[in-house]
């Protein structure tokens, strides 16, 4: 029974990553916008000394935001073949389970990279966005993406007998 209870939660991480994907996809123009917003830095009022230079360029700006979508679209891509590797080798021998995890949790794992290294890392951080009314959303959003992420890939991690 645990072993489906995993294999739920990591579609679930899979979806999570598939949604925004998509969610930005139909609405570029807008992600486009918050990340530029991000990365120029316009609205860091707190911190007037700021370590990273403000990125204005609508090429990098765009690219930017598509590392963002590629990395949700690794997080459902990675984490249901994960899921469906995983529901393969349900009712197999632990040792055969343990092997099927390995791309679940990759998908775990990316799901931290982009919601943890990019936005908290490198968006908090480094260009500050907890300070702007659009960045702070995106920030405490990175936060409750990432956290279940984590939980999860531990959970997944743990040896099944």
């Amino acid at each position: 029974m645990i072993r489906y209870l995993k294999i739920i939660l990591v579609v679930f991480v899979g979806l999570q990553g598939l949604i925004y994907f998509i969610a930005n996809a139909v609405n570029f123009e807008y992600a486009l916008a918050a990340v530029g917003a991000v990365l120029s830095q316009q609205d860091s009022p707190a911190y007037q000394n700021l370590i990273a230079p403000p990125i204005v360029n609508p090429l990098l700006v765009k690219l930017a935001l598509v590392t963002i979508m590629t990395g949700e679209l690794f997080v459902g891509v990675l984490s249901f073949i994960g899921a469906f590797n995983m529901l393969g080798a349900a009712g197999k021998p632990a040792h055969d389970f343990e092997a099927a995890k390995k791309f679940a949790i990759l998908g775990c794992g990316m799901a931290l990279i982009v919601w943890f290294g990019g936005f908290t890392v490198i968006g908090a951080a480094l260009f500050q966005m907890w300070q702007g009314q659009v960045g702070v959303s995106s920030f405490e959003g990175a936060h409750m993406y990432l956290m279940p992420s984590g939980i999860v890939m531990l959970f997944v991690a743990m040896k099944d007998d």
